[in-house]
């Protein structure tokens, strides 16, 4: 990892709150997945989530112009089909470089700092 002079290496300020939250994560992998889109139904299936709480993150993504939103009838049936948008799209991929960052750096921290038992007292450096 880049050191910068007052820095805070571990801060990872690309980790998107929009992004980083469970459901909302796993929608757009879903929709990253299915470049065409999704109807509301299989990606509620996908990502487990009820009507309502796939509903509310839909529509922080759509705000957030992550997501769009498509609602229409087909065969006089309502249709809701929802699609990740090219800045969606970049956005989640910026977030996901963040993310394995993340990783690269727990991973290097785990190599390199041995076990401590944790009913050890604390001794400062």
């Amino acid at each position: 990892m880049e050191d910068k002079p007052g820095a805070a290496p571990f801060s990872y300020e690309g980790l998107d709150r929009v992004i980083h939250e469970k459901a909302r994560l796993g929608v757009l992998t879903s929709l990253m997945a299915h470049p065409k889109g999704l109807p509301f139904g299989e990606l509620k299936q996908l990502c487990g989530l009820t009507d309502g709480n796939l509903s509310r993150h839909l529509q922080v993504l759509n705000d957030a112009g992550l997501v769009t939103i498509d609602k229409r009838f087909e065969r006089n049936r309502p249709l809701t089909t929802c699609q990740i948008t090219p800045a969606g799209r970049k956005r989640f991929l910026d977030y996901l470089s963040v993310l394995e960052q993340v990783v690269r750096d727990a991973a290097e921290a785990a190599k390199a700092a041995p076990l401590v038992d944790p009913k050890a007292k604390f001794r400062p450096a």
